[in-house]
């Protein structure tokens, strides 16, 4: 296993790594102790993260381990994981220059003060789909649950060191899958969506390359060929993986933003609200402000 380590300070606008990766917007990463989800850490995540990352090496999957430790981004891997790691992590993203374009108000300010460094990431197209299609109604420890479970039971294994670590399944394996399988696995009413939605990745009816490169709202509509994903799921799916960070997914928290902070933004559809908020959130960056108020407001419940 090789390992290095990338230095916090020389990344623009730093890294707090247990706020990127326990933030709700990837369910790829899982840590060592099993907490995720449960304690805060102030260090910005010392605790190992693991991940399994398919198609980096040709013929194999590997295991990335990352923590974060005294100014250090250390990593373990089975590959080279710099690059890796600065592609899934967008450490080449320039905080400042981001928050620079995000207007200042009292909400937003105290959500970036709070979670400085926290980064949006960029996970693979289908595992993050899957993911948010599995998040209807449900918390985000649970949504990782599920994710968790899908990779145990249908996911590549890997054998290292004396540890087995689980990939995210394939289309054609969760295609493959019947929907008995999936609710066992606690997917309930969401599993025919996972199953039918594999079939058209798998199949090739519908995949990344047809929304990848089109206009955001457009993009938007073209995310729902997929069964399972309206507005908010597209959205996701959209800034967390296809790097559209101008969008805005209107979940509970955001709604609750908007009642309580932004009420003029309200207009009473989901196309219009979320084009109105992200105008309030600056345009461009406007998904990075919605990821700092969605991490800030449901760690004050």
């Amino acid at each position: 296993m090789d390992s290095g380590s990338i230095p916090v300070g020389d990344l623009a606008g730093g890294l707090d790594l247990q706020a990127t990766l326990e933030s709700g917007q990837t369910f790829l990463w899982r840590r060592d102790d099993g907490r995720a989800y449960e304690t805060a850490d102030a260090t910005g995540g010392s605790a190992w993260y693991y991940t399994v990352v398919v198609g980096h090496t040709e013929g194999r999957a590997d295991v990335v381990r990352v923590r974060q430790r005294e100014g250090m981004l250390e990593w373990e891997a089975t590959t080279d994981a710099d690059p890796l790691l600065a592609e899934r992590l967008r450490l080449g993203d320039d905080l400042p220059a981001i928050f620079a374009e995000i207007p200042d108000d009292p909400l937003l300010d105290d959500a970036i003060d709070a979670y400085r460094g926290l980064r949006i990431v960029d996970d693979p197209f289908f595992p993050c789909l899957v993911s948010f299609i599995c998040s209807a109604q449900m918390r985000v420890g649970r949504i990782h649950g599920m994710q968790t479970a899908l990779a145990r039971e249908f996911g590549e294994t890997v054998r290292l060191d004396g540890e087995t670590y689980h990939g995210f399944p394939t289309p054609d394996r969760l295609a493959a899958a019947t929907e008995a399988d999936l609710r066992e696995l606690g997917l309930g009413y969401r599993a025919p969506y996972v199953q039918r939605s594999a079939e058209l990745v798998a199949s090739g009816e519908a995949t990344a390359e047809d929304v990848r490169g089109l206009d955001y709202e457009d993009a938007r509509e073209a995310m729902q060929a997929f069964v399972g994903v309206g507005d908010k799921v597209a959205d996701c799916v959209l800034m967390f993986s296809l790097g559209y960070l101008e969008a805005v997914p209107l979940d509970t928290w955001i709604q609750t933003a908007i009642a309580d902070y932004y009420p003029h933004c309200e207009k009473g559809s989901y196309a219009e609200t979320s084009r109105a908020l992200r105008a309030e959130f600056g345009g461009e960056f406007a998904g990075y402000a919605q990821t700092y108020v969605f991490h800030y407001l449901r760690n004050q419940e």
